[in-house]
């Protein structure tokens, strides 16, 4: 039977070295507290480990190095320190997995012999895969940074990551049907294709994804009429081999509190309840919004039967449209 790659060899290659520290020793070479060691390390979201266990690399020791230098230096106290380790850990575990996820993919197209070469490839292209990641936070940082403070120069009494945004929904409608009719394998290239189209729209359109949930995308825009367009673009072009309309799309428009990646409040809950009252193929926004978008050039915005959610009351919705669509409901 063919050879899989030695797990070990893998975690050596990655790692920059094999585990040769246990706990305690990592953790003194750093010159780590043992507790915010041990608090950093769970952050990242990694278990416990025994002391006497041998786990930790050498780049493991110079990460909480780092880390702690960060604390003695004043740049950040103790629990920024953590709340950076955290959000790190989160965000790579989940950008692991997704690389993970493709390389298998790969292998199981191509077969388990393919296996072997790919991941020595992969470890061959590992510094210029560094160099590409690093550039691509630099870049993501920046834009983040731009946008804070633009709120923070706006001259409002707010806190930063509190301010108004339009936040969308867009629902794969089909997906049950889908999970119905096609095996894992075809069902995953379904939602990697929608997720994929998506993600294009969204970011052509001047928009972020926020996050996917494998039939729904959260997307938010600081302009009504970017986020309006975006809509209409997910709504019509998102298509599966099912017969019937493949996207519903919800906006509302409101302060929203961003926090750990997400966004939150009740801006975000009116998208979604729009976005469960829409019919496949339209696109539903709240009042706030309709009032920006009434005198925009190439959209129609009309009224619909307002309807009751539970937590929210009575939402008046409104139909999005481009002018030349029909305007029968």
């Amino acid at each position: 039977m063919p050879s899989r790659p030695d797990p070990k060899a893998i975690e050596a290659a990655l790692l920059g070295g094999e585990p040769v520290y246990t706990r305690e020793q990592a953790i003194e070479l750093a010159g780590a507290d043992p507790e915010l060691a041990g608090r950093i390390w769970r952050a990242l979201g990694f278990p416990n480990q025994g002391d006497e266990t041998v786990t930790f690399a050498e780049s493991d020791v110079e990460s909480l190095r780092i880390a702690n230098s960060l604390l003695q230096e004043g740049v950040l106290d103790e629990e920024g320190v953590v709340r950076f380790a955290r959000a790190m850990g989160q965000t790579m575990a989940r950008l692991a997995d997704w690389q993970t996820s493709i390389l298998s993919t790969l292998i199981y197209k191509e077969g388990v012999d393919s296996a072997t070469p790919l991941m020595n490839q992969v470890k061959e292209l590992l510094p210029d895969v560094e160099r590409l990641l690093l550039h691509i936070w630099r870049r993501q940082l920046s834009a983040s940074t731009a946008r804070t403070l633009a709120v923070m120069s706006n001259g409002t009494d707010g806190v930063p990551n509190y301010y108004p945004l339009v936040v969308g929904f867009a629902d794969l409608v089909s997906f049950t049907t889908l999970s119905r009719e096609l095996d894992e394998v075809e069902l995953a290239g379904v939602v990697e294709g929608f997720e994929a189209t998506a993600a294009d729209i969204v970011a052509s359109g001047g928009g972020r994804v926020v996050k996917t949930l494998g039939d729904e995308v959260l997307y938010v825009a600081d302009s009504p009429a970017e986020a309006a367009d975006i809509a209409l673009r997910l709504a019509s072009g998102v298509k599966t081999h099912v017969e019937v309309p493949d996207v519903r799309v919800g906006l509302a428009a409101g302060p929203v509190l961003t926090l750990h990646g997400d966004v939150f409040g009740t801006t975000v809950n009116r998208s979604s309840r729009l976005t469960s009252f829409a019919r496949p193929g339209t696109v539903l926004i709240d009042e706030s919004l309709a009032e920006s978008l009434t005198d925009e050039d190439g959209l129609q915005v009309v009224r619909v039967r307002a309807r009751h959610a539970h937590g929210l009351g009575l939402i008046q919705p409104y139909a999005l449209r481009r002018n030349f669509e029909p305007t029968g409901l």
